[in-house]
Formats: structure tokens, C-alpha cells, sequence
């Protein structure tokens, strides 16, 4: 398949550009609750209102997107854009579903770093917190639930969590690890079908091609204009993770944290966990989070804004070049029976993953200095938020609503 699968399939009037950017920008101001809300907010506008998109191909899009690594919300908003105006919609599909959140995560990092030791708004932050540990339990309740359906699966999940946290073995590896098990062990059953359809691999390489040439000429000119520390580290670790980020946000952020916080030391643990939760409350993927560890590599020098910038573009930049490169080839790359087993042993791996994530944060949360001091308002307050989450069925936005309100309430009570 080539070319030919880019067009308008939906009963609606085919939109110039300058009609679809608007919606296109709407969807990235409102895109608010993690990916599954996102691609609804997707199909809604896209599939059901506007009809500009057929519904089996917006599946068959999403199909792809969840195969690649990069946040898969915006790499479907990248190829739905791509299928409606080819390259320069997929761009404009992509960057307005990223940019404004990216811009509020940076204002919203440096309010932190300026403003985070005083009392009212570390006191946000202290009820916060609580708040989306249960957020990051809950998705890995959620993707334990579609993950793990054999014993070799729960082996994956248990060995990636004892590789990370007990091992410390690099996140990469379990990846690479994860996927050659699925795929020799068949951790999915791939189905019959027919196999993949040729690649035309010119058009491919070229667009790999270009997409490596400008993430590696913006770090060889920033590191030319302003030298090497902190931005080589910047490029290094969110071009590396970009390949890695299977699973969401919640799997990748431990390989993220780890860096940044006991490598490089640009943030604590619980700075990279009120990141997480300021994340959580703007629009635009969750991998956002990397805005803000980035801001802080470069908030000493006054550079906060420049790093932060830089970590946007070295996570994304990739996603767009596979999203890009495999737009053509949507069925052929679904159809790949070792992609899909490959994909089943990563995704089971990620709920050990998030297990990990879950540890850590929780760690540097609930016991900063030990298990022998618990910080007990903040236990109080999981076990509050969770029987909310839980039996309630409280929303994203609710809890953390609840959780800054809380802290506002312990810092008045001087508990905070």
C-alpha cells in the first residue's frame, strides 16, 4: 500500500487545512486525561462530527500508533492529519495536539522551581501527590488487566520489575529483553491473515533520513551556540527514551527519573513526582512530564525555558519521523506477525514497569527519609483518594482537584 491510502474515506466534505487546523488546535487545548480520553476526543471531532475520517481507517491508524514507540495519542493525531493533507497536515495535526501543553508545562515548571518551597504552593504539591499515586495504581490495575492473560506474561511483568528494581538493569534492556521473549516464546497469537504487503523503502529511508539529519543538526547547533552541559545530556537522554517509550508515559517515566534524577541530578524524586502530577492536570500525552524534567537541566544557568523546549523537541521529533515513515504502510506494518508478538511481551513488561514507577514515586513521597518516618498525612490521604478512585470512581481531575484543596488544608491547620 502506498500512497494511495491517504485521502478523505468519510461521508463528509473533504477540509482544506486552513478549516482543519482549528479542530486540529481544539483537540490539543482539550486534551485533557491520558491517551484514552484523548483518542476519544479524537474520534469524536474527527469520525463522528465532522466525518472526515472513516472509522475503520481512524482503527487501523491507532493500530499503528500503538506498534510504534512514542505516545501514541500524538502520533494517531500525526497520521490522521497526514491522511487528510499528507506531511504538512501531519505536522500541523501533531504540533497542535503537543504545543499547547508543552508551552503551559513550561510556565508551569518554572512557578515550580521559582515558587515550590513556598508555603501555599508546596503545600498544592504535598496533597498532590498522594493523589497521583493512586492515578499511576490505577493504570497499572487497568493495563495489568489487558496485559497479563498467560503465565508468560506475569513472568514478563515479575522479571521487568525485578530487573529495574532490583537489578537495576537499564530500561532499554527489558525492552529489547521483553520483545525477543514475546516473539520466541509467541506471547500473542497473531492471527492468520495475509501476510505484509511490500514496503517501498526509498520514500521510508528518506524520511528517516531527514528527520535524523535535523534532530542531529539542533544538537550540534545548540551545542555550538551554548557548549555541551547541560544539553548533550538533554539530547542523549530524550532521544534515547523516544525510542524506548512503549507503553505510555507511566512505563517510561522510571528510565526518565532515573536519569535525571540519580545520573544527572537536575530534579529530586519528588520534584520529577509533582512533574508527573502538573501532567496530569494539562493538555496534551503525559509524556509532557519530560518538558519539565527538561526545564530543570537548564533552570540554574536561566535556561530553564531553552531546556525545556529542547526536551519537547528530542522526545517528539521521533515520534513523528516513525509515525511519518509508516503512515503509507498501516496495513502492512498490523500484519507483521513478530511486530505484534514483540508488542505483546513489551506490553506485559510495562505492567512490571509501572509496578517499578509506582515503588519509586511512592518511596519518594510517602518515606523521603526512610521506611522508618512515614509522612502519615500523606498515607492518610492515599488511602482517602484511593477508596474515591476505586469505589467512587472519582475522575482524574477530581483527585488531583481534592488533592490540592487537601494540602491547602493541612498547611492551614499547620499539618503541611
Amino acid at each position: 500500500m502506498g500512497d494511495g491510502d491517504r485521502g478523505v474515506a468519510g461521508a463528509g466534505t473533504p477540509p482544506t487545512l486552513g478549516r482543519a487546523w482549528p479542530v486540529y488546535l481544539k483537540i490539543g487545548l482539550l486534551s485533557f486525561g491520558g491517551p484514552a480520553g484523548q483518542i476519544a476526543l479524537m474520534q469524536d471531532e474527527l469520525v463522528d462530527r465532522k466525518r472526515w475520517i472513516e472509522g475503520a481507517a481512524f482503527q487501523r491508524g491507532l493500530n499503528v500508533a500503538m506498534l510504534l514507540p512514542g505516545p501514541e495519542a500524538q502520533q494517531l493525531a500525526t497520521w490522521l492529519g497526514w491522511r487528510l493533507h499528507g506531511v504538512r497536515g501531519g505536522l500541523a495535526a501533531g504540533l497542535a495536539f503537543i504545543l499547547p501543553g508543552a508551552a503551559l508545562m513550561i510556565l508551569l515548571a518554572w512557578i515550580a522551581a521559582r515558587y515550590g518551597a513556598v508555603g501555599p504552593v508546596a503545600a498544592v504539591f504535598y496533597g498532590v501527590q498522594p493523589a497521583v499515586l493512586v492515578l499511576v495504581a490505577r493504570a497499572l490495575w487497568t493495563l495489568g488487566g489487558r496485559a497479563i492473560k498467560t503465565r508468560l506474561h506475569f513472568a514478563l511483568a515479575i522479571g521487568a520489575f525485578i530487573g529495574l528494581w532490583l537489578l537495576g538493569l537499564p530500561f532499554p534492556l527489558i525492552v529489547a529483553a521483553a520483545a525477543l521473549a514475546g516473539i520466541v516464546f509467541r506471547a500473542a497469537d497473531p492471527g492468520s491473515g495475509p501476510e505484509a504487503a511490500p514496503v517501498l523503502w526509498a520514500p521510508v529511508l528518506r524520511t528517516l533520513g531527514v528527520w535524523a539529519v535535523l534532530i542531529g543538526g539542533v544538537a550540534l547547533l545548540i551545542h555550538g551556540l551554548f557548549g555541551p552541559a547541560p544539553f548533550r545530556d538533554v539530547a542523549a537522554l530524550f532521544t534515547s527514551a523516544a525510542f524506548v517509550s512503549f507503553g505510555g508515559a507511566y512505563a517510561l517515566l522510571p528510565y526518565v527519573a532515573e536519569r535525571a534524577v540519580e545520573d544527572y541530578g537536575w530534579l529530586s524524586a519528588a520534584e520529577m513526582l509533582n512533574g508527573l502530577a502538573i501532567a496530569e492536570a494539562t493538555p496534551g500525552p503525559l509524556i509532557l512530564v519530560n518538558v519539565y524534567a527538561g526545564f530543570y537541566a537548564g533552570y540554574p544557568l536561566g535556561l530553564g525555558a531553552l531546556t525545556g523546549a529542547l526536551a519537547c523537541f528530542y522526545t517528539f521529533a521521533p515520534s513523528f519521523m516513525l509515525i511519518l515513515a509508516a503512515a503509507p504502510y498501516v496495513e502492512a506494518m498490523q500484519r507483521l506477525r513478530w511486530i505484534r508478538r514483540a508488542l505483546a511481551g513489551v506490553s506485559a513488561a510495562v505492567v512490571g514497569v509501572i509496578l517499578n514507577l509506582t515503588v519509586y514515586l511512592g518511596e519518594a513521597a510517602l518515606f523521603p527519609t526512610g521506611l522508618a518516618t512515614p509522612v502519615w498525612p500523606k498515607i492518610l490521604l492515599l488511602v482517602l483518594f484511593a477508596g474515591l478512585a476505586w469505589w467512587a470512581r472519582l475522575g482524574m481531575a477530581w483527585l488531583v482537584g481534592l488533592g490540592a484543596a487537601a494540602g491547602l488544608g493541612l498547611y492551614a491547620l499547620g499539618l503541611a
